[in-house]
């Protein structure tokens, strides 16, 4: 079997988090290889004292949603500090604490982001599972379209500051834990296929950065006890990453 030629990443590098762990988990080898890594979350916003108590809180241990994000926001700033990445935390609510959130809305609070206009590459979370990933995905798609990045990647010297560097190279992640269910993952390839696009494997030279990934991982003491054994293994497993470009016929509509 045949692998995919190490992609040549165009820096710096901006990933997008539905939540505060997800970047990390998917993405945690990657960061730790790219110097600059801003990981933005989409979904970090901090709910109000009163917001009623949700049972992945409760089973967490936090006595409040306010609580339970201003504790995760402390993990995931030792988490990236241990990869020596940033954080960016935007302030849409997770979807246990407001069901109203939609793509426009995320994408608006995207586009105020200032790593997002830094150039390099974006790297976006597929949405395999889960409404919060999916929303984050077709924001993502969203931004994508609306400004006419180019889905061919870009030929990169690898030593880009960033500024005033467009196109912007989008690579999309395999969301850690929802890429274990069945069929998920050819469903959002059958997807990106009606769409006119076809999806293709990229790899990087970054597994030597899993120990790190690892301890960082570990500082979301919040979250992991409530994960499987099955889930915490994927955790851990290789990180995949996907280009998207125009589907043979498509490029000339």
């Amino acid at each position: 079997m045949t692998t995919a030629p190490l992609f040549q990443l165009s820096s710096p590098l901006t990933v997008i988090s539905p939540h505060l762990d997800d970047a990390v988990f998917s993405c945690g080898c990657l960061i730790a290889a790219s110097p600059h890594t801003v990981v933005v979350t989409a979904l970090a916003g901090v709910p109000e004292a009163d917001t009623e108590l949700t049972d992945w809180d409760r089973a967490s241990g936090f006595n409040g949603g306010q609580q339970a994000v201003l504790q995760r926001r402390q993990e995931d700033a030792r988490a990236l500090a241990l990869l020596g990445a940033t954080p960016a935390w935007l302030d849409c609510l997770d979807g246990q604490y407001d069901k109203q959130q939609t793509p426009e809305l995320i994408v608006q609070a995207l586009a105020r982001c200032a790593a997002i206009h830094r150039g390099g590459t974006i790297v976006a979370p597929m949405g395999l599972f889960h409404s919060d990933h999916i929303l984050v995905n077709r924001a993502c798609m969203m931004m994508m379209r609306t400004a006419t990045l180019s889905m061919q990647p870009a030929a990169s010297s690898g030593d880009s500051d960033g500024e005033g560097a467009a196109p912007a190279q989008w690579l999309f992640y395999e969301d850690a834990i929802y890429r274990r269910l069945p069929g998920m993952l050819q469903k959002r390839m059958v997807d990106w296929w009606q769409e006119g696009l076809v999806a293709r494997p990229v790899q990087f030279a970054s597994d030597a950065r899993h120990p790190l990934k690892m301890r960082a991982v570990e500082a979301y003491q919040s979250q992991l006890p409530l994960f499987n054994v099955e889930q915490l293994a994927d955790i851990a497993a290789p990180e995949r990453y996907w280009s998207l470009h125009v589907a043979p016929g498509q490029d000339n509509d």
